[in-house]
């Protein structure tokens, strides 16, 4: 897909990776890019400064993403591209066992990690099929192709996430659906702030990308319409590594774990 002339929407537009693919979807010509984030006035200031459009949208709530859906179909035609890439983090807490953090962590992270691209798909499905065209991004992780020590549910979900994607990619792909995941390690977003002392802890060891560097691997991913989006590339290898021998990959995390400390980091 190239962006010139395109319909995109961007779920969690306000700031970090999202903020950055708005920003690029804009200098690569895109017809409107749409900012949706629960952060409605920071979603407005990104939107403002590219000629966009901005809704406050809790993407947790099925009923707000598909109000905004028809809204922006009803006002443009359609959606060519729905990023949804809003995402948090939660880490497991004290003891630091995989079953840690509480219910409501598991909760919110299946909500906004999983069924909000369900609920996407959902709602921009029908006006895709019907055109035979349509593009879906779907922002997951590194740690939903590996790991992210120290957090049980993050890396739970964006496993989910990463299913979910196969899943509209093995049954709509004949119809003329595309979709891609983006599954970087440690990038310079508030998120990475939370991680170790803001290095991205043990996500960081192959460097922190900024925004920027993600939504180039994101341009070049879609013009080549790949399915994995990879913009740290050690992530392949790791990735061949882990089907390999499974266990000498968990034997390696489990090093890596002792080696960075204190495993929230």
């Amino acid at each position: 897909m190239q962006l010139s002339d395109k319909v995109v929407v961007v779920t969690g537009g306000a700031n970090g990776i999202g903020k950055g693919l708005c920003e690029r979807f804009h200098q690569e010509g895109a017809r409107k890019v749409v900012v949706a984030d629960l952060e409605e006035a920071n979603a407005r200031i990104v939107a403002e400064s590219i000629g966009g459009d901005a809704y406050g949208v809790d993407v947790r709530d099925e009923s707000q993403i598909a109000a905004m859906v028809a809204e922006v179909e009803s006002r443009y035609g359609c959606i060519d591209l729905f990023c949804s890439n809003a995402g948090i983090l939660g880490l497991d807490g004290e003891p630091w066992w995989a079953t840690s953090a509480p219910n409501s962590t598991w909760e919110a992270m299946w909500e906004i990690h999983v069924m909000s691209h369900v609920y996407a798909a959902r709602a921009c499905l029908p006006g895709m099929l019907q055109r035979g065209e349509g593009y879906f991004l779907n922002t997951a992780s590194a740690a939903g192709l590996l790991n992210q020590i120290g957090d049980a549910a993050y890396s739970t979900t964006k496993h989910a996430a990463i299913g979910f994607a196969e899943s509209l990619a093995i049954t709509h792909g004949d119809d003329g659906i595309k979709v891609s995941v983006l599954c970087p390690q440690a990038v310079a977003t508030r998120m990475t702030v939370d991680i170790g002392d803001g290095d991205g802890g043990t996500a960081g060891v192959d460097g922190v990308l900024s925004t920027a560097d993600v939504a180039e691997a994101v341009v070049a991913g879609l013009a080549a319409e790949r399915f994995l989006i990879l913009p740290h590339k050690e992530v392949e290898d790791y990735r061949q590594r882990k089907s390999a021998d499974y266990d000498r990959w968990l034997g390696g995390m489990r090093k890596l774990r002792r080696q960075f400390g204190h495993p929230q980091v």
